[in-house]
C-alpha cells in the first residue's frame, strides 16, 4: 500500500510556517563601513541635539544633512554621497563615486549649494566621518559662511534622517 505525501499549500503560506518555525535560513547582508571617526581633524558639536543650543529646521535650506551609503553592483562597489534638507526631506544633492574619498562628498555639497535658493543660515549635520572632518570639506562650509554640526560620537540616530533616507534609497 502506498500513501499520498503531496502537501497543498501555497509558497506563502510554506514561508510563513518556515519563518515561524525558525527554519528558513537568515540572508546575510553585506555591510560595508563607510565611516571612519578615527582621524586627527576637528569634530564640531551636535547642533541638532536638545539642549539650549539645539537648531531645529523650520524651513526648507535651513538644516541639511549628509552621508554615504554604499551600492553593490555586479561590478563592485559605488558610494553614493548624499545632501537632504532636513525639513522637506528632499535630496538636495548627491554623487556617486568609486571609493570613498572626501572629493566625492564635495561634489554633492556643492551642487546642493548650486542649488540653494535662500540665503539665509544654513547648519550642516553629517556625522564625523575623514571626508566630512577633513580640511578640503570644511573649507567649502568656510567660504560659504555655512555652520558645520556633527554626530557626537557613533551613535547613527544622531544622524538618523541621512540614515533613512539611505534606507528608502536602498529598499
Amino acid at each position: 500500500m502506498q500513501t499520498d505525501n503531496t502537501l497543498n499549500i501555497g509558497r506563502d503560506r510554506l514561508f510563513n510556517l518556515l519563518g515561524e518555525y525558525r527554519l528558513l535560513v537568515p540572508v546575510k547582508r553585506a555591510y560595508h563601513k563607510t565611516t571612519n571617526s578615527h582621524h586627527r581633524f576637528y569634530r564640531h558639536p551636535n547642533l541638532l541635539k536638545p539642549g539650549p543650543e539645539q537648531v531645529t529646521a523650520l524651513e526648507p535650506e535651513q538644516v541639511w544633512v549628509a552621508d554615504i551609503t554604499y551600492l553593490p553592483l555586479r561590478s563592485g562597489t559605488a558610494y553614493l554621497s548624499l545632501v537632504t534638507d532636513a525639513c522637506s526631506r528632499k535630496i538636495v544633492g548627491y554623487h556617486v563615486g568609486e571609493n570613498l574619498q572626501t572629493e566625492n562628498v564635495v561634489k554633492a555639497f556643492r551642487q546642493a549649494l548650486r542649488r540653494r535658493k535662500t540665503t539665509g543660515p544654513l547648519v550642516h549635520h553629517s556625522d564625523r566621518g575623514l571626508q566630512y572632518c577633513s580640511v578640503l570639506y570644511q573649507s567649502v562650509h568656510e567660504r560659504n559662511g555655512i555652520t558645520c554640526s556633527m554626530t557626537d560620537g557613533y551613535d547613527c540616530y544622531q544622524n538618523a534622517l541621512a540614515e533613512r533616507i539611505n534606507g528608502i534609497l536602498k529598499n
